[in-house]
């Protein structure tokens, strides 16, 4: 029965990946449109916290990543393939679910709502330079058109088969960061370029400095799906999966690490408080570059948008629709399921198409406690380290900082897509 439920799970059932799928799947996920944005938050933080703040996300989300590759085989003969389950086997099987389940669904979806809009956005803006002089088209349209790939692919049936689609999201994700950066340096400073805060009053900055602080977060996403990316390396006593996952994940955090930070430093430097919420419609010129650019950021999160809705795809058809409702596992059931999923996920970009404020609300919201904290709280748990140990210190170091992160980032970001919403036309 239990070989009959891990078969028929679309993440785990073929447990033969490499270390370097780990590091293609690491920056498929976590590499996306949260790097696109990462100049428009450094404006919003300055100089000094921006720096701080981006270098600081980086090391600690390493080390929850670490955390998190460490207790995925802290059971005897057992692998805790997700998120969920880690939570349960940390809090109690009732607890544990209700603590990450709601949270790990809202990352995952608001993962997919955002990369809607960003392909949709990028293939706007691929059109558009591509032929200036054709008919302007709806954004709404090209949200459908991106859509429709994911209306294709979402029938996959696992992790593993998106290895091929996932390794050339991976290389675009490094591409177009890189012309990002590239492309900001070849603009060269805009003339009275202003790193001042752009908002008129101190309580606009106050709130920009919040939703900055919830960008950056969803810029670190890779967490939300690491265990299932880790459920899909073999296993043995002598070779447990943590050393080839973490060996993925170093390498795919190098990566991390040339793509944000050139991209967020120099794309400040260059357009200082004046940048867009995405970094690449900031970029006119060279025109066949910034169309590579957008084309990447399109091929990027058709890849990425499946990362994230598999592991909802085995929760709404294993956990919810066969094991708790009763229903038949089907490849009918998977049909409808995932197409539901693919269109109701479009609908709610189409409606909402606020990239900035989206960003700072869903990384904040959601992003902050299973990229920060969550996975601190659960190794203070479960390990129970010395009372002021430094192991005790650092936990707990992170746990307040991800705390203030999750409080203050989601009012920035309402504020900020409240104001993006009043000059809205919905479906326009």
């Amino acid at each position: 029965m239990e070989k009959q439920s891990e078969d028929r799970q679309p993440n785990n059932s073929e447990r033969n990946a490499k270390w370097w799928y780990s590091t293609f799947h690491n920056v498929t996920a976590m590499v996306g449109a949260g790097v696109l944005g990462l100049p428009f938050s450094m404006a919003a933080l300055g100089w000094g916290p921006g720096l701080i703040i981006l270098i600081l996300s980086w090391i600690i989300t390493l080390y929850t990543l670490w955390q998190m590759v460490e207790m995925h085989e802290m059971v005897p003969g057992k692998r805790l393939d997700t998120y969920n389950e880690l939570g349960q086997h940390a809090f109690g099987e009732k607890l544990g679910l209700w603590i990450v389940m709601p949270q790990q669904l809202v990352v995952q979806v608001g993962v997919d709502i955002v990369y809607m809009v960003t392909g949709g956005a990028s293939l706007q803006k691929f059109h558009n330079t591509v032929c200036p002089s054709c008919k302007p088209i709806k954004l709404s349209f090209f949200i459908m058109i991106f859509a429709s790939a994911q209306f294709v692919l979402c029938h996959l049936p696992n992790l593993n088969s998106l290895s091929s689609v996932s390794f050339v999201a991976a290389v675009m994700s490094f591409c177009y960061s890189a012309i990002a950066w590239v492309g900001s340096v070849h603009k060269g400073v805009q003339a009275n370029v202003q790193y001042t805060s752009k908002a008129t009053t101190s309580a606009g900055s106050v709130f920009n400095f919040f939703n900055a602080l919830g960008s950056v977060a969803f810029a670190y996403a890779g967490h939300n799906v690491v265990l299932e990316i880790q459920s899909t390396i073999p296993s043995t006593p002598e070779k447990p999966s943590k050393g080839p996952m973490w060996k993925g994940v170093i390498f795919a955090y190098m990566v991390v690490a040339l793509c944000y930070f050139p991209v967020a430093i120099i794309g400040y430097y260059v357009f200082g408080n004046e940048v867009k919420d995405n970094i690449l419609m900031s970029l006119e010129k060279p025109a066949w570059l910034i169309a590579m650019a957008n084309f990447f950021v399109v091929l990027h999160v058709i890849g990425s948008y499946q990362i994230y809705a598999m592991p909802v795809f085995d929760f709404i058809e294993n956990k919810v629709l066969v094991e708790k409702l009763n229903f038949k596992s089907s490849k009918i059931l998977r049909f409808v399921v995932r197409n539901v999923y693919v269109a109701l996920t479009m609908f709610l970009a189409i409606t909402f198409p606020f990239f900035g404020g989206l960003l700072g609300f869903f990384g904040g919201f959601a992003f902050a406690p299973t990229t920060y904290f969550l996975p601190c709280i659960m190794w203070l748990k479960l390990y129970n380290p010395k009372r002021f140990s430094l192991s005790w210190w650092i936990n707990w170091i992170c746990i307040v900082l991800g705390v203030c992160i999750m409080i203050l980032a989601p009012i920035g970001a309402l504020r900020s897509i409240i104001l993006e919403a009043k000059s809205y036309q919905f479906y326009s």
